[in-house]
């Protein structure tokens, strides 16, 4: 099994920048993981909530390719913690599928098509945080599942 975070908007926090290169060199030791950012909108503080959220949306459902499983980082999905996470991975490499895919959506979140295509929804908190700082806690959570997975000691339990 591939994973694949997907992420609408580019960091421009340079540490931040640095702390997700950090995990995604180490979450590289354990699975293929690819990030892609999709750029922003343009003219995007010109469009209704609706439109950017269709815009973005198609560009997201753009980049699966039909095998792929999606998998929304959405305020109202199913929260988890981290024993349970790497469960969760487990889960789906057993089932066999070729991708995982994570997407954070943009602002106001996805359209409803993307909705409609996504297998499900996690939710990291019920905190509020910047779209910048959820790639680093997606990616650092997915390395600390492996880690769980492998007995490894980055996790106390």
């Amino acid at each position: 099994m591939q994973i694949k975070l997907l992420a609408i908007g580019k960091t421009d926090n340079t540490q931040l920048q640095s702390l997700i290169d950090e995990y995604r060199k180490r979450l590289g030791h354990y699975i293929k993981f690819d990030f892609e950012i999709i750029p922003d909108i343009k003219n995007s503080k010109h469009l209704p909530e609706d439109q950017q959220k269709q815009k973005e949306g198609e560009l997201i459902l753009s980049k699966l390719s039909s095998s792929d499983v999606l998998v929304l980082l959405d305020e109202n999905g199913k929260q988890m913690d981290s024993v349970g996470f790497s469960a969760y991975l487990q889960k789906h490499m057993n089932s066999g599928i070729k991708q995982l895919v994570f997407a954070i959506g943009g602002p106001y979140g996805f359209s409803q098509e993307v909705y409609a295509t996504a297998f499900g929804k996690l939710s990291l908190s019920k905190m509020t945080f910047s779209h910048q700082m959820v790639r680093l806690f997606v990616i650092e959570q997915l390395y600390r599942a492996f880690t769980i997975l492998k007995n490894e000691p980055y996790h106390h339990r």
